[in-house]
């Protein structure tokens, strides 16, 4: 399908020769736009200034005599009070900026000359896929491998050391939080506090520069394209794809931020307004890009290609992805044009394109509403299985018993059929227990409530609703029967989101029970509360060798891991045939999905090969404190179940020297709290 917004822009800077370039900037409502080339060494100083000629609401100027990494900057006057000359504006498009006397500048970059060394982009089959989230600079920052001059930096991400960690965990795809140039609000600077996450972009198309090595940030901006630019070639070597998470829902103008760029350019276009001219907020924090607008949709696009093209980043996680497809009339549309336009892009075909289906606008919870190919995050499975595991817990132990039943959970096992839908297929659900936003693994089996004043706002953010558990001690805890209770309940976490179907998604250092101490919003903090903690402990270790076992053991049965739904009527090619069995191994009753404290079940998969050969598996899940006996279930073809896995060994090392087998029809007694994986045969 061809699409208008597939075609590029050609706005921003781009060289005619070695040292002239041609620059186009798009404002429907200036009267005048000029470009000031800044001086080398007083950054504060226009050395020369080049007025833009208007054709329609395009603007265009010729700029001889250009060096490469010249700083530039654009002033723009009109008619409306949110114009003045005297303000020094970033080209929405620069492909580089940079923090220069008294503001942030555009750096006019050289064209790309980078050697790729023939490395490609991973081929990673879409099912094979594990998603590890993680922090540009917190996940090497303290990384005692990484050499000092270099840990928290882009080139970081690129030492072997990191690299061998993703891949003996079984990683594929390293999605990194916002590395778009970003800025800290006021607010949080006058806290002396960070915009850490970097949800804050003031750049779509340059690498945020503060995430360069010390020695590139000196060289300049072009070094800290070529630093991150290496950091991908090596990733890629390696085999695992790189996936940016990206904020086009607001920038960093807020309500009492500096102008920057689209405020000045052309505040009435680029952001989303009432009738009365007020911002319309559908993103908590002030100013919401007009996606509605056809300029914004092309900038977007423009974006997007960039990276996938310059870069060679593998996909995207849209931040606040309903705000991208609110029309004009302010209402989110499945068929915006900017949602199908990404979705049906020729460069970005390949790419992983997923949503976070919400924003905090009227009729913002979007999920299951994006089109194909859209993935989206599956807060559902999320709640689901923290509620199964830990809500429910806490509930059995203050009353006694468990109302809550499997139903709810089997929903999110067989790939939210009901939420994502057959014409997407179970693959676009992005499961997930954890994210940045929220507990870590650890805390959520340590913590029942929040702590979050050292965000400076009195424990009144982040969200209550956090489905967790502290299993009797708020905090840390040096009870070995506390620590053992919560880390079985983290294994059973993990199982549930590596058993299920869907693309599975963690947090980086869930594998090494990293916390943050309870804070659930930790966006402020650039510090060893939110890095990555590499010093291991045996309690750590165990449970990061357990991480990598269940992402093998997904890996190596295809059953968990299905590419469409199967169908009632059909052989569906890579789909999973499934049957519910009770704890006694007979079919489930339509009574028992509703029976309250119904609290056992066994799924059994059977793969429809289609490149793999046949895998049949079976799931026990168990979800009281108290030890229960199964019957594992009698199924046509199945003589023998092997156990492959079960949440009660603390390690993989702990799984007993003989093979345990049993046969259908067997009585298994299982522990309380437990997740068993078989393989049938």
């Amino acid at each position: 399908m061809t699409h208008a917004l597939h075609t590029p822009s050609g706005r921003g800077l781009t060289w005619t020769s070695e040292s002239d370039a041609l620059l186009r900037v798009h404002s429907a409502h200036a009267s005048q736009i000029s470009v000031c080339i800044l001086d080398a060494v007083d950054p504060d100083w226009v050395q020369r200034e080049v007025p833009l000629e208007r054709t329609g609401d395009e603007w265009v100027a010729s700029i001889p005599d250009l060096a490469p990494g010249s700083r530039y900057a654009l002033r723009a006057d009109g008619n409306r009070s949110t114009f003045d000359p005297r303000v020094l504006l970033l080209d929405p498009y620069a492909r580089a900026v940079g923090h220069y006397g008294h503001g942030w500048q555009s750096v006019a970059l050289a064209p790309s000359t980078f050697d790729w060394q023939g490395v490609e982009r991973p081929d990673v089959p879409r099912d094979r896929r594990v998603i590890y989230e993680a922090h540009a600079r917190g996940l090497t920052a303290a990384c005692p491998e990484v050499p000092a001059e270099i840990r928290g930096s882009y080139a970081a991400l690129a030492h072997p050391a990191v690299i061998e960690h993703l891949t003996g965990l079984g990683v594929t795809t390293l999605e990194l939080l916002p590395i778009h140039a970003f800025a800290t609000e006021r607010r949080l600077r006058a806290l002396g506090l960070t915009n850490y996450w970097g949800y804050n972009s003031l750049a779509f198309f340059a690498p945020h520069p503060r995430y360069g090595s010390p020695q590139a940030q000196s060289a300049g901006p072009q070094a800290i394209v070529t630093e991150l630019k290496t950091a991908i070639r090596e990733l890629h070597r390696a085999g695992i794809q790189v996936v940016l998470d990206v904020v086009y829902n607001h920038t960093a103008e807020g309500r009492s931020d500096p102008t920057l760029h689209f405020r000045g350019l052309d505040d009435d276009l680029y952001y989303r307004k009432d009738a009365a001219g007020r911002y319309v907020d559908t993103t908590g924090c002030g100013n919401t890009l007009n996606c509605g607008e056809l300029a914004v949709q092309q900038l977007i696009m423009d974006s997007l290609r960039y990276w996938v093209q310059e870069y060679r980043v593998d996909g995207f996680r849209f931040d606040l992805a309903a705000t991208l497809g609110r029309g004009t009339d302010g209402a989110f549309h499945r068929d915006h044009p900017l949602l199908t336009a990404i979705g049906d892009d020729p460069v970005l075909s390949e790419s992983l394109i997923i949503a976070e289906p919400w924003d905090v606008g009227i009729g913002g919870w979007q999920s299951g509403g994006f089109p194909p190919p859209w993935s989206e995050w599956n807060d559902h499975f999320r709640d689901t299985a923290r509620t199964f595991w830990l809500s429910d817990t806490a509930a059995e132990r203050r009353n006694g018993q468990v109302r809550g039943s499997v139903g709810k959970l089997a929903d999110a096992l067989a790939g939210s059929a009901a939420l994502i839908g057959s014409e997407r297929g179970p693959l676009n659900s992005i499961n997930f227990i954890t994210a940045h936003d929220g507990f870590t693994l650890a805390d959520v089996v340590s913590y029942t409530s929040k702590h979050n004043l050292g965000n400076g706002e009195g424990n009144r953010d982040g969200t209550e609703n956090n489905h967790s558990f502290n299993f009797g001690v708020e905090g840390p805890s040096s009870d070995p029967e506390v620590l053992d209770t919560r880390d079985r309940a983290a294994r059973n976490l993990m199982a549930t989101l590596l058993f299920s179907a869907g693309t599975p998604m963690f947090t980086a250092g869930d594998e090494l029970l990293r916390s943050q101490q309870g804070n659930n919003n930790a966006y402020c903090h650039d510090s060893t509360l939110t890095w990555l903690d590499w010093i291991v402990d045996e309690r750590r270790q165990r449970f990061r060798d357990t991480v990598a076992r269940l992402i093998q053991l997904r890996r190596d049965n295809s059953s968990l891991r299905p590419i469409r739904y199967a169908s009632t009527d059909e052989r569906v090619p890579s789909a999973s045939v499934l049957h519910w069995f009770n704890a006694q191994g007979t079919q489930m009753t339509h009574d028992e999905w509703n029976q309250s404290g119904m609290r056992t079940i066994q799924l059994f998969s059977r793969s429809t090969p289609e490149v793999e050969d046949l895998n049949r598996t079976l799931v026990v899940i168990h979800g009281t404190e108290q030890d229960t006996r199964i019957t594992l279930p009698e199924v046509d073809g199945v003589a023998e179940y092997t156990l492959l896995w079960d949440s009660a060994w603390t390690s993989p090392a702990a799984a007993p020297s003989a093979e345990v087998t049993g046969h259908p029809g067997r009585a298994l007694d299982v522990s309380g709290m437990s997740v068993l994986l078989f393989r049938a045969n």
